[in-house]
């Protein structure tokens, strides 16, 4: 039975049929065509074998795929990875200025800061790799020259040459009596001097404003920074002349002391220096008196 079946399948599928096509008013034929089931069946499976390799081919070779979704295009390949490294890189700036300002935030708070520059990991292990065996340490006949008329010349100079960080002067921001000194044992890193209201408060020495805003327990506060590493703060006043930014020179009126915040007891300036991260008694410096 099974063998017969499969002999008439077979048949079947060899049987030949005839397609005619009529004209319906007429009855003309107008094509005809010779037809198996077999034919039907290998010219569909070629045909769709051909519509698959066309699809492969214009989704692989050709820009229509991206109008295909979950195919990009390689300009936003490109694009996106632009936009990881600038990512990657705008982390890497956000995560220095947060270290900036954590040392400016410590500044304000009277605390010590270890660090105000780190080195990178980077940096240090390019620091690692660099021998001292490696180094040539002797002059080149271009600096032996230049150092012959740097000689020349000062040979001749009637002003001294030795000029650096002694030159540096720092001027007392106001005048007054000295209510609370620095005490590092109290960690009060400043002295507060006793001055009338809106007194003048004048910078220490030329420099930049790094910070001049209100804060809640320190009042109207300003900061400078100056060559050398050094920082000198303005607390507890009534306002402030210069923004963030600011560009400053010796003597110059900053802000106008007053009693704002919740740690002022009086018109008096709260007064701090730092040096590269460490505080240092302003007493040592300048006289206030």
């Amino acid at each position: 039975m099974a063998k017969r079946e499969k002999k008439k399948f077979a048949k079947k599928l060899v049987h030949k049929y005839r397609l005619v096509l009529l004209n319906e008013e007429t009855f003309e034929e107008r094509l005809t065509f010779k037809l198996s089931r077999l034919n039907v069946f290998v010219v569909a499976g070629l045909s769709l074998l051909v519509l698959i390799v066309l699809s492969i081919f214009l989704i692989a070779f050709t820009p229509l795929r991206e109008y295909i979704p979950g195919y990009s295009s390689p300009q936003l390949r490109h694009q996106a990875t632009a936009l990881v490294y600038k990512t990657d890189s705008l982390e890497q700036v956000i995560d220095r200025n947060n270290r900036y300002f954590e040392s400016i935030q410590h500044v304000l708070l009277g605390e010590p800061v270890d660090s105000v520059a780190e080195l990178s990991e980077e940096d240090s292990l390019s620091a690692r790799k660099i021998s001292a065996d490696s180094v040539d340490f002797a002059p080149s006949k271009a600096d032996s020259v230049l150092r012959k008329k740097v000689a020349r010349e000062d040979k001749y100079n009637v002003f001294d040459p030795a000029v650096d960080q002694t030159s540096f002067k720092l001027f007392p921001p106001v005048k007054g009596k000295i209510t609370s000194g620095f005490d590092r044992n109290e960690e009060h890193y400043a002295v507060d001097i006793s001055t009338p209201k809106n007194t003048p408060v004048k910078a220490v020495a030329d420099g930049m404003v790094i910070f001049s805003e209100w804060t809640v327990q320190t009042g109207y506060v300003i900061i400078l920074e100056h060559s050398y590493g050094l920082i000198s703060v303005y607390k507890h006043n009534s306002s402030l002349s210069k923004r963030q930014g600011d560009y400053v020179r010796a003597g110059e009126v900053i802000a106008m002391t007053g009693n704002t915040g919740e740690y002022s007891t009086g018109p008096h300036l709260h007064f701090e220096l730092w040096s590269n991260g460490h505080p240092i008694d302003p007493t040592e410096l300048m006289d206030f008196e």
